[in-house]
Order: C-alpha cells, then structure tokens, then sequence
C-alpha cells in the first residue's frame, strides 16, 4: 500500500510541475508580441522577397514566373551600377570623416578639464534624435538651389556661380553626405565616449609616472582598447552607408536623379514608381548578398583580433 506520505508527495511533485509549466507558458505569452511582429512585418517580406525575385509582378495582376531575366535586366542596366558605385561613393565621404570626427568629439567630451560636459554631450547626440522633416528644411536651406541659399551665399563671396546641387554630380553627393555626417556623428560619439569611459584611469595615471606624452597615451592605450568599439562602428557605418534611402529621396523632394540615387533607392523607384516588383527584389538580394560580405569579413577580421589579443596574454 502506497502511505499518505508518498501520496502527498506525489501531489506536491505534480503540482509543482504545473506550475513550472505555467511559468514557462507564461514567459513565451510575454515574449510572443516580439516574434509574431518579426514574422509578420519582418520575416514574411524577407522570404517573400526572395520567392518575388523570379516573378514578374505589377503589385495587383497575376504573377508570372521569370526565372532569373531580373537579374539580368538589373545587371544590364547602367543606372543600377551607378546607383552601386553613388551608394559607395555616398557612404565613404559621409561615414569615414564622420568616424573620425566623433572620435575626437567623444575624446574632448571625455577630457576632465572640460566644462559643461553634459550640455555639450545633449546637444551632439540632438542630430540623431531629430525629426526627418526638420532635417529637410534645415539642408534645403543650407544646400538650395538658388543663389540665397547658404552654401551658394558663401560662394558667392569668392565669386564663384551658384551650384544647382540636385543636378551636379558630385554636389548631390556632398549635400547627402553632409546630412549623413550630421546625422549619425553624435551617434558614434556617444559610442567612442562609451568605451573611453570603460577603459580604467589607472592605466592613464602609471602612464603618466612613465613619462607618457598625451599621444603616446592616445596611441597606445586609447585606441588598442577601444579595437571593439571602433570595429562596431565601422561594420555599423559600413552597413548603414549600403543603405542609404532616406537622405537621398528628402534631398530631391522624392523625384530621385541618378546624380544621387542608391541601391535602396533604385529598388525603392523600381517597386513604388515602375510597378517593377520582381526586379526590385532581385535589387533587394543583390543588396543582401552585398551586405552579408561585409558581415563575413568584419566578423573574420574581429575573430583574427581576437585570436592575436589570446595568443599575447
């Protein structure tokens, strides 16, 4: 016979298996809104964007299979390598001086002798946090087309014509490289300050008793220990510059020019403009498999860092 003890132990036991069970449903019911939301708005356009690459497709008719003739049209067509080689002429001239300039933002904002630290740290991560339409306004002024705007204003002082920047080749680009910079610098100083912070001021202070000057300091401390924060920026940089949309279609009042359009933008007239749905997505995986390169070697050049820093120690 089985006793009381044994009998209630059993239940005890049962009893604290569901309630086990319930706590873990519970966890995955407060987790789900996360995952139902990725699937959907996220997950489904992915997968169907790679299904809508061999179709042809106007957004409402019947789709037609088309096999690989998107690839070919995107890869015969000029303005699709133009909008590569803008894309990676935009991105450079907007993310390299803006890394190297949050770099020394974050620096002096890290410097113990400076004042107002706080305020100077709000008003340079302000860019980030504005509104896309404030941006418009401001870079139509300050890049308009006519002879009043401000950079033309200032040219004009040296005697130089006003510069028409939405049909000039390289001034449509040094506009939207412009509004990149201002954008995204204070994000990246925010991110360098970050690190300066973590890394510890007794490595400054016995610098120092060795007679460290402040850029042997700068070179020797600084930037080895902030090796993780500057690859981060550089793969965030190099990811966001192969995506630039917004800052090009703001600049030309949504009539994009091929003087300033990118892959995402190219994509973005081909479904939105021609109703070229198949060829936009063909666009799209172009641009995945463009970007999973850079991922790979920024992830092969971090393990190889890695693996030099383990073989020191």
């Amino acid at each position: 016979m089985v006793s009381n003890t044994e009998k209630h132990n059993g239940r005890k036991s049962r009893r604290s298996l569901s309630q086990d069970k319930r706590n873990s449903i519970a966890g995955y019911l407060f987790i789900s809104p996360f995952f139902i939301l990725f699937a959907i708005f996220g997950l489904f356009p992915m997968l169907f964007s790679f299904y809508l690459a061999f179709f042809k497709w106007n957004g409402l008719g019947e789709m037609t299979y088309n096999g690989f003739n998107n690839f070919t049209i995107i890869f015969n067509d000029p303005v699709f390598w133009k909008s590569i080689y803008n894309t990676v002429v935009i991105g450079l001239m907007g993310t390299v001086p803006q890394l190297i300039v949050a770099f020394l933002l974050a620096y002096a904002l890290n410097s113990q002798v400076l004042r107002f630290r706080n305020t100077f740290r709000v008003a340079i991560f302000m860019p980030y946090v504005t509104s896309i339409v404030a941006v418009a306004i401001l870079f139509s002024i300050i890049f308009n087309n006519q002879s009043f705007g401000l950079v033309n204003s200032f040219l004009g002082l040296f005697g130089v014509d006003p510069i028409v920047f939405t049909q000039s080749e390289w001034g449509a680009k040094i506009a939207i490289a412009a509004m990149i910079f201002w954008r995204w610098v204070g994000y990246n100083t925010i991110i360098f300050l970050a690190g300066m912070q973590s890394i510890s001021n007794d490595l400054y202070e016995a610098a120092k008793i060795d007679g460290a000057t402040l850029s042997q300091q700068l070179r020797y401390i600084t930037l080895p220990m902030l090796k993780p924060f500057v690859l981060f920026t550089v793969f965030m940089g190099t990811i966001g510059s192969l995506q630039i949309f917004t800052e090009p279609l703001i600049f030309f009042n949504g009539n994009l020019r091929v003087e300033g359009i990118t892959v995402v933008a190219y994509l973005y007239r081909d479904a939105f403009e021609s109703n070229f749905f198949g060829t936009a997505s063909a666009t799209a995986i172009v641009l995945f498999a463009i970007i999973m390169v850079f991922s790979v070697l920024n992830l092969l050049i971090t393990n190889r860092l890695g693996r030099g820093k383990a073989r020191k120690a």
